[in-house]
């Protein structure tokens, strides 16, 4: 599904939920024997990224779509997530899974915070079923995914990792005043480590308003004095070609070019093979005339960013990203088979 993204004018108002028997809802204390450390996992990051399918999450945590299909099953009967599955125009969806106030209870008690300090809304939460930008949303999940489960490995037979993945919602609340990028992430190979914001690009939008954006990153590396590449997916090789010269237009005239690092792949340059990964090498880098690089090799394109964090011997880190610490590790191992 990476190289072939879904359109939004594939999907249609959600399925009604079937009429099947649901276990009464349960207070937060009868969850704490029922809960494993994956399934608290699960929870934050639907309250991170509002929407993940079954297929998403079995990338992420399980063995196999059956597996994560009968936990996700289990953690709605207990009443900690609630679901939906789009119509679509051909084909069927995969049901769609997102944070029930119970589970969100849940992490509130973890944090010993109230729901409002959470963030939690359960009317904004299911929204996402209907919202437009459903399609979107997905389609950066699926980046992200795909980069998890496909880290590629070196000679030495060391993975590269996901180290972060920020929500545009966290993305927005950090920096929506001068930029708004689609995600944040952090990418370590073991021969570089490379922070980036994400633009996901569905052709939905004017070239235009997306090599506008490049004024906003220009200001945030300004701002903060921290300089993060950009890196714009788009579906097709001629969308790419485009939207490069939308790009350099804009990106020539910035007062400092060299605070705004861009590269850019099409999804239709990766192979058919299921485990490619937005890792492989299709990304180009704005400003050189190379040959197609690696996710990593980026970082040797540009001097000039900032280098991720550097644990000091005492612990602490002598730089981490604008607006905070990394979150969002992996999932932890995986549970014995009774709570499956």
């Amino acid at each position: 599904m990476l190289s072939r993204p879904d359109r939004q004018a594939d999907h249609r108002k959600p399925r009604p939920e079937p009429r099947t028997a649901r276990a009464r809802p349960v207070d937060t204390t009868a969850l704490v024997a029922r809960l494993t450390e994956r399934d608290r996992w699960i929870l934050r990051m639907l309250h991170e990224h509002r929407v993940l399918t079954t297929n998403q999450l079995a990338t992420l945590a399980f063995p196999s779509p059956a597996l994560a299909l009968r936990r996700m099953t289990r953690l709605h009967r207990y009443g900690v997530l609630e679901r939906f599955r789009p119509l679509r125009t051909r084909g069927s969806a995969p049901v769609h899974w997102v944070l029930a106030p119970a589970g969100a209870a849940v992490l509130a008690a973890e944090a010993g915070i109230s729901l409002r300090e959470l963030g939690y809304s359960h009317q904004r939460t299911l929204a996402i079923a209907h919202s437009l930008q459903l399609t979107h949303t997905l389609g950066v999940s699926d980046w992200f995914a795909a980069l998890t489960a496909h880290a590629p490995r070196d000679e030495r037979g060391q993975q590269a990792q996901v180290q972060a993945w920020w929500s545009q919602t966290r993305c927005q609340r950090l920096w929506g005043d001068l930029a708004r990028p689609d995600a944040f992430g952090r990418y370590t190979h073991p021969e570089a480590t490379l922070d980036f914001f994400l633009e996901y690009d569905l052709a939905s939008t004017t070239l235009t308003r997306v090599a506008a954006k490049l004024h906003g990153y220009s200001e945030l590396a300004r701002t903060t004095g921290v300089i993060t590449p950009v890196l714009l997916w788009v579906p097709t090789a001629l969308r790419e070609a485009n939207a490069r010269e939308a790009l350099h237009r804009t990106w020539e005239r910035l007062p400092d070019p060299e605070a705004v690092p861009v590269a850019t792949a099409a999804a239709e340059l990766l192979s058919p093979r299921p485990e490619t990964s937005p890792a492989d090498q299709v990304w180009l880098p704005l400003d050189h005339d190379t040959d197609r690089l690696r996710l990593h090799e980026l970082t040797t394109a540009w001097p000039a960013r900032t280098p991720p964090a550097v644990v000091d011997a005492h612990g602490g880190q002598t730089w981490a990203p604008v607006g905070g610490l990394v979150v969002l590790a992996p999932p932890p191992p995986t549970p014995p088979l009774e709570f499956w």
